[in-house]
Order: structure tokens, then sequence, then C-alpha cells
């Protein structure tokens, strides 16, 4: 947390005093590497928890690859990810962004210049350094505050194979994918998450990477 100096003057005693004041600290990429979350399976919340390593572990038996690059989120990071996302994609107004409750997060939205006037680009320049931090520039939707990654019930992977992916749904039935694309946006790979239990995001392409338990 950054401090700033004040000098104090008691009426009684003229020598000056300085002590340290508590100040938010100005957004920027050293926010990224704080209330860091996981991308671990074991993360999750039961029973998705035990559908999703089911579903990936078909996907790779079936000669798939996945890579996953999220999967619990804590409400610190979604507020961080949300607000930084906003301000650089939407113009959202830095001098706008609520305060985290509590008064737990303490982050400087809104810069201020050396005069002690708003500085606007500094302030999207240092939104824009944590949205490329956290990987979300190419969302085309802003991180939820609340969502099922808060709740430990979604996960974010990129899923790919070549050629055809034998796969057993979870009755056991063999399914084969052989159209396009041969990634996570395949709609006959959805039908097979969704036998576990593994639901592709609603959204469509606004969010590629996206599954949770319903969805959302």
């Amino acid at each position: 947390m950054a401090t700033l100096q004040a000098t104090l003057t008691p009426t009684a005693d003229q020598t000056p005093v300085a002590v340290s004041v508590s100040a938010d600290e100005p957004s920027g990429a050293q926010w990224v590497g704080r209330f860091l979350g996981s991308a671990s399976v074991s993360a999750l919340a039961s029973p998705f928890r035990e559908a999703v390593s089911k579903f990936l572990d078909a996907v790779k038996a079936a000669g798939g690859a996945v890579h996953i690059s999220a999967t619990y989120r804590p409400p610190e990071r979604a507020y961080l990810m949300h607000w930084s996302w906003k301000i650089v994609k939407t113009g959202f107004d830095p001098q706008q962004v609520p305060s985290y409750p509590g008064d737990v997060i303490k982050i400087k939205w809104a810069h201020i210049s050396a005069s002690g006037a708003y500085d606007q680009a500094a302030s999207v320049q240092g939104a824009r350094a944590m949205v490329s931090g956290y990987g979300i520039n190419g969302l085309n939707v802003a991180p939820a505050l609340n969502s099922r990654h808060t709740q430990k019930l979604a996960i974010d992977m990129n899923i790919s194979w070549t050629g055809t992916l034998a796969i057993n749904n979870a009755s056991g039935t063999a399914v084969s994918i052989s159209s396009s694309p041969k990634t996570g946006m395949n709609s006959e790979l959805h039908t097979v998450g969704a036998s576990y239990g593994v639901i592709k995001f609603v959204g469509g392409s606004s969010d590629k990477p996206h599954w949770s338990n319903d969805g959302h």
C-alpha cells in the first residue's frame, strides 16, 4: 500500500512532526499479482469438480489437448478484472468506479497528476496494464463481479485436437467428432460435455474458454 507523508505542527510545540498517512495505490500492473485465483480442477466445488475431472479425462483419453487458464477466482480479483476491463473497453469513467465493499482493496482508479489534477490518460493506462496482465484483452464481455468462477463452479480452458476425436460421453457411448472447429467451440463437444454436467457458456464466442455447471 502506498503512503503519503504529512507534516503536523502542534500548537504548544512548534517542532514539525512527520507522520505516515495511508493512501490508496494507483491502478497498474502490480495489482495483477494480488488476490490470486487458481487454475486447478481441485479448487472447484463438488460435484462440479468431479464432473470436470471425468470430462477432461475423456477428452485426453481421446487424444485431445487441454489447457486450463482459470477455475476459482476470488471476488476481489473479479472486481479488479471487471473494472479495469470496463475502463479500457467501454470508456467507463475511472472517477466513477465504486469502491470494493469493506475497504479491502485500496486501489485508486482515478490517477492524479503532479499538479493535483485528475489525469485521465494515466488512469486509462493503469487499467490497460491490468487488462493486459490478466490476459482479458480479447474478451468481448466484462468479467463478472459475481460469477460461477467466484462460486467455484466454472472453468476457463482451451480444448483442441486434430483429425477425429473419438470420445466417450458420460454414459460410455463413443462419439466421433470430425466436424469443425476442432476446439472447445465445437457444438458436438458441447453435447458430450453436457452429458458430464460441464456446460459450455451460453453467450457463444463472447467468452470462448468458459464452461460451468449451468452455462453461465
